[in-house]
């Protein structure tokens, strides 16, 4: 037998007694269950039948279940179409999958109906091939609904804005080439002002603030133009729009903070005594996740009985506002999109690969290549992306990654990377919640290198050059 590389392999060949799939649709779902003949040993019955999608068909459903007893049901994520029968089967206390309808492709050269797809998935499903996706529980979704929808309103105002942007231009109104943001407390009073009647570019121009106001010759110039009623009723219907958006927007906010707040696993735990908090310091991806971190004022308390160090706990919200790039905002997308539990996701390559931040490694004879990250999760990918951004600009450690990666892998996937780091952070910080989060300074790979090898590397190339190099020690 020639020496062979033994390689970790996902045992998922269990064959699973009594299983059940669904292949959804909008108005129905075809069932297929698979059970033992109640004669012959080796012989499995396949029963097919097709049920509606309405909440008494599914609780009807979920009752024959029960009484086959089934030990596994899975259910192909199509759509939103899954979700009736997701949640209404694990209420009934089915052991439930949600599987990738990647992962369940019929198999070439068969035929495809509704009826064989389902035999195929509870196949899969009776022999262990499948993996569940990842179901937040009630508390999270609850959530996800608000900031998803948040997210969304939030786009809805950005076009309304840019629709109004589009009407002044054709007004001949410049206001945006002077002003930076022409919804600020100038740019709303001018546009009032406009609404109102007002047409005079001088007298419009006076109603600036701040460091508006040293522009007043610019913005006469920009302010002249051709604004008349039928530009001031359009306006007004755009913003008024805007203005009940951004209302809706503040009181999806504030009840966003307040889910948070009510959820358990988002309040902060009592410290540990003990040096630190009890909390071992990890470093890992350039950042230290410590219970106590020396030296920081915020993170340490002090026990009047012990004189120890106690870690100052913080809800979760704060701990990843901590986080460079991170805000409140994007703090709350984070908790609804992953959820609190990591128990989900083993490690933070699991975490990361679900996210899709990680590239695939696509391998063929002796040709190796990085593939797409994927698509993933959009409303988390876009948070992330927000972050990785904002911590780019900043002079930390997330900072000055991005300066390093920038260089050599472009824009983008730099980008990416630093999310991907993001996302590390957050499952420690998830993972335990008396974690705080440390950054290691811009300087950390700097102060971290073999001075000895640098040194000969950049003789080297003043060598390969042309140049005799002499070195001297500074004084």
């Amino acid at each position: 037998m020639p020496a062979g590389q033994q390689v970790e392999v996902d045992e998922r060949e269990e064959i699973v007694g009594r299983v059940a799939a669904i292949d959804v649709a909008k108005a129905s779902g075809m069932v297929c269950i698979r059970v033992p003949h109640a004669a012959k040993a080796d012989k499995r019955v396949t029963t097919v039948w097709q049920v509606g999608s309405t909440t008494n068909a599914i609780l009807e459903l979920a009752d024959q279940l029960v009484g086959e007893g089934i030990e596994r049901v899975v259910v192909e994520s199509t759509s939103d179409y899954w979700r009736p029968f997701v949640y209404l089967l694990e209420a009934r206390g089915l052991v439930v999958w949600l599987v990738n309808a990647h992962d369940v492709k019929h198999l070439p050269g068969r035929p495809k109906t509704d009826k064989l797809d389902a035999v195929w998935l509870c196949k899969l499903n009776e022999r262990g091939m499948l993996r569940p996706s990842f179901v937040p529980p009630a508390q999270i979704r609850r959530l996800r609904d608000y900031t998803r929808l948040r997210a969304d309103l939030t786009a809805d105002r950005t076009r309304h804005k840019q629709r109004l942007e589009k009407l002044l231009e054709d007004a001949l109104i410049k206001l945006g080439t002077v002003a930076t943001d022409i919804f600020g407390v100038s740019g709303r009073a001018m546009l009032e002002a406009l609404i109102a009647g007002q047409r005079d570019p001088k007298m419009l121009a006076e109603l600036a603030r701040g460091r508006l106001r040293v522009k007043h010759a610019a913005l006469v110039q920009a302010l002249t133009g051709r604004f008349d009623d039928h530009h001031a009723e359009l306006a007004r219907m755009l913003l008024d729009q805007i203005d009940a958006l951004s209302g809706q927007l503040d009181q999806l906010t504030a009840r966003i903070e307040q889910t948070i707040a009510a959820i358990p696993a988002a309040t902060p735990p009592a410290p540990a005594p003990g040096p630190g908090g009890g909390t071992a310091a990890t470093l890992h991806a350039g950042i230290e996740l410590a219970g106590s971190v020396p030296g920081h004022p915020d993170s340490d308390s002090v026990d009047p009985q012990t004189g120890e160090l106690l870690a100052t706990p913080l809800p979760v919200v704060d701990r990843l506002d901590e986080v460079a790039g991170i805000g409140r905002h994007a703090a709350q997308v984070i908790i609804a999109e992953v959820g609190l539990d990591m128990g989900q996701f083993p490690t933070p390559a699991h975490l990361v690969s679900w996210a899709r931040l990680s590239p695939r490694t696509i391998q063929s004879g002796a040709k190796h290549r990085a593939g797409a990250t994927g698509k993933g999760n959009p409303y988390l990918k876009a948070a992330l992306g927000e972050a990785a951004t904002a911590a780019a600009k900043t002079d930390t450690f997330l900072g000055e990654r991005y300066r390093r990666l920038v260089r050599r892998i472009g824009k983008r996937k730099a980008l990416v990377a630093v999310a991907r780091s993001i996302l590390v952070i957050v499952w420690h910080l998830l993972a335990d919640p008396t974690a705080r989060f440390h950054d290691l300074g811009a300087d950390y790979h700097a102060s971290r290198i073999d001075r000895d090898r640098k040194t000969r590397n950049l003789v080297h190339q003043l060598q390969a050059l042309g140049h005799k190099v002499t070195l001297q020690p500074a004084a």
